[in-house]
């Protein structure tokens, strides 16, 4: 298949970009590089594509939309695996209106690509944010998710609303995936195993935000790929006898699915912290902090449809995947 990845040089779309390539497809790769961090691991996560022939990567951002369109009609995709978007929690306190031009701009171009190009899948990534102020545990992708406490959240609610709509208009099968906590080498470097792992390994103090009372469901990197890849192949369907009545937001009587995508099993931060000492071989110091505003408690994927749909489950357990995280830091950062 030929397959375009937005956000190609971003952590998950490197990852995604090489195992997709390594089975045998054509990539094309956008990313527009922007310094939300540092660019330069950025560039050296597209040097791990380099060798590949069937690469192509073009620096481009999602919200040109001339340039969009010229792009969907010069390759004619098969599939599309949008990863691209304006991430992270709190930064979207600071400068939202990034937020509108990449999450909500930019993804209704790609829509439109979609749309007018005949592309056979869309698959996007959604993110475990979505939740908000639910606490009902473990989140479902059949529960409501109309409270969000962030405005990232709120655009990536709104990519799902989008992709329905088209789903419904034009017939265009569509997938989104809520990613729970993703971590593992070539990490975001504004996520807490980076920051963490940073701090101790130079001697800082680590901030442990609601003085630890906190539990995420951390999912390995290979685990988030290997789940994208049969996501991508099993096209969204109707589903059948779907009852308009009973509103659930995972399926539709259009082509149209929503999962999520985590390890199934919540850690405490304060677990966390202290796996990454035990593969660092040091202890941090700890500064307690308030709750951040916008940050929820907890997160917890009930990914049984995901299961369902496609036969896998993410399984890596913390203590392997961050000793293998910690070992790339250590290598990248020289430390």
């Amino acid at each position: 298949m030929k397959i375009l990845v937005t956000g190609a040089a971003g952590f998950i779309g490197m990852h995604l970009s090489k195992k997709l390539l390594d089975r045998g497809d054509e990539v094309v790769g956008i990313d527009n590089l922007n310094d939300y961090y540092e660019v330069q691991l950025k560039h050296d996560r597209l040097q791990q594509l380099d060798g590949y022939d069937r690469f192509t990567f073009i620096k481009m951002d999602m919200a040109e939309r001339d340039a969009m369109q010229a792009l969907f009609e010069e390759h004619g995709f098969d599939a599309v695996m949008n990863l691209a978007a304006q991430a992270g929690v709190r930064y979207s306190l600071i400068n939202p209106h990034a937020y509108v031009d990449s999450n909500l701009v930019g993804f209704v171009n790609i829509l439109e690509g979609c749309r007018h190009t005949g592309v056979k899948h869309l698959v996007y990534a959604s993110s475990s944010s979505v939740y908000g102020a639910n606490t009902n545990m473990p989140f479902s992708v059949h529960h409501n998710v109309d409270h969000p406490v962030s405005l990232y959240a709120a655009t990536k609610k709104s990519g799902e609303l989008m992709a329905h709509t088209y789903s419904h208009l034009y017939g265009l099968p569509t997938t989104g995936l809520r990613f729970f906590t993703v971590y593992g080498p070539w990490g975001r470097p504004d996520m807490s195993p980076s920051l963490f792992a940073g701090a101790i390994l130079r001697g800082e103090k680590i901030n442990v935000f609601n003085e630890g009372k906190m539990q995420r469901d951390f999912t390995y990197i290979d685990d988030i790929i290997e789940g994208v890849v049969r996501v991508i192949d099993k096209m969204a369907e109707p589903e059948p006898g779907f009852d308009t009545g009973a509103s659930d937001p995972s399926c539709s009587y259009a082509p149209y699915r929503v999962y999520n995508i985590g390890n199934n099993e919540p850690v405490e931060l304060m677990t966390f912290i202290e796996t990454i000492e035990n593969a660092i071989g040091k202890k941090a110091e700890k500064v307690m902090m308030g709750m951040q505003d916008g940050d929820v408690v907890a997160t917890y994927a009930d990914i049984e449809e995901l299961s369902n749909a496609v036969g896998f489950r993410p399984a890596t357990p913390l203590s392997e995947g961050i000793p293998k995280f910690i070992e790339w830091y250590r290598e990248y950062h020289r430390l």
